[in-house]
């Protein structure tokens, strides 16, 4: 009766919440980003190879991998030369060829938003965010940058990986919350709470932890979140259109083989990401990711990890006692909420110390031990996580 108590209780507490912002969070709702960007349709009616190529919509990593195998590499940059914005994004396409894809695309992108900045047919408004986006394009096309996906439709989704995938040991993907996109990605403020800050501070710990062994981490923004704390924050919808974007990302990496050496990655799903890890979590194998480490998780949209059907192992990192996270009801009712507590014992996820962490954006800051454990997990050091 107690429990029963208790979810009625937190039942109406979200319902409570999430009616007390839906003025604004209607405002906020998002339209989720799905299917491949602009220029699909002049990808399916190129027939310069004389057969139909794959189809970006549909074809599956594995396909995709075996089709550029099949190629010169003459017919691969002639390819993402003409059409850059589909082969930047195309999961089991060669890495390096998405990289040289994404730079042309990012440079496009850049170029037609400086025309719109100088235009005098367009708002003072308009043409300042033109500016503030090119600045944002430029940025990217900083020399040593590896795009690994650029979408600039909506609020711009972006991937960026950090060390060489194709050397690498030991691999890592960093799936972010809410309010990420192409302008929040890398920002200066908060910098832990960005997968850019996150992916940069993994990779340097593994590097401390392990000197001399090839490593890389893939920051991932790969789908649209939610903005603020409304109903898209407290429902699945955007979650599950971001786990099917997920899901071909990691299919993508083992299809490529980007680093034939290297075992799957290990995936750290920050806040709202755990709710796409979660929806994700059935559809990914061992051969495609090792391990999935929710921090600061409002739910996973499963009662234990049992039921989240995944062969990879499953970590709850600690919550520190400043993380507001902590003050979300964990139900799962008429649609809301995101479920049992990742870090309760009834989930029965591996749990990952983080003392030194702070807030909900602290769990990588250098020097606590939730980034050290983070390391050890992503280099296989399972023993040393403590």
């Amino acid at each position: 009766m107690g429990r029963f108590k208790r979810t009625l209780v937190a039942a109406a507490l979200a319902t409570t919440v999430v009616a007390g912002t839906a003025g604004w969070a209607a405002g906020s709702e998002q339209t989720a980003v799905t299917g491949p960007p602009a220029g699909a349709a002049e990808w399916r009616a190129d027939h310069s190879l004389h057969r139909a190529l794959p189809d970006p919509a549909t074809a599956t990593p594995r396909t995709v991998a075996a089709f550029f195998a099949g190629l010169t590499e003459d017919q691969r940059k002639d390819l993402a030369a003409r059409h850059a914005l589909i082969v930047g994004n195309l999961d089991g396409a060669p890495v390096t060829l998405r990289y040289e894809a994404n730079a042309r695309a990012i440079a496009a992108e850049r170029e037609k938003e400086l025309a719109r900045a100088g235009s005098a047919g367009l708002s003072r408004a308009v043409r300042e965010e033109a500016r503030q986006r090119a600045g944002r394009y430029e940025r990217l096309l900083a020399p040593g940058r590896r795009i690994l996906a650029f979408d600039p439709r909506g609020r711009g989704q972006v991937a960026e990986v950090f060390g060489d995938l194709a050397t690498a040991r030991h691999t890592a993907v960093v799936v972010p919350g809410s309010d990420i996109d192409l302008a929040t990605f890398d920002r200066t403020h908060d910098r832990y709470g960005t997968p850019a800050g996150m992916a940069g501070a993994l990779r340097s710990e593994m590097e401390r932890r392990a000197p001399g062994t090839p490593t890389a981490v893939i920051a991932w923004a790969g789908y649209t979140t939610p903005v603020g704390l409304g109903v898209d924050a407290a429902t699945g919808r955007l979650a599950q259109a971001g786990a099917v974007r997920l899901e071909r990302l990691l299919a993508g990496l083992s299809a490529a083989e980007a680093s034939p050496a290297a075992p799957p990655p290990a995936v750290f799903c920050h806040s709202y990401g755990s709710v796409v890890c979660g929806l994700a979590a059935p559809s990914v194998d061992r051969t495609e990711a090792a391990d999935l480490v929710a921090l600061g998780s409002p739910g996973m949209r499963a009662g234990s990890v049992k039921e989240l059907h995944t062969g990879a192992r499953v970590w709850a990192a600690a919550r520190n006692s400043s993380d507001w996270i902590g003050n979300v009801p964990n139900v799962d009712l008429f649609g809301l909420g995101h479920g049992t507590d990742p870090t309760s014992a009834e989930f029965g996820a591996r749990i990952v110390p983080t003392r030194g962490a702070h807030g909900h954006t602290g769990y990588f800051a250098p020097g606590t031990d939730s980034l050290r454990n983070f390391a050890d997990i992503a280099l296989g050091a399972y023993a040393s996580v403590r």
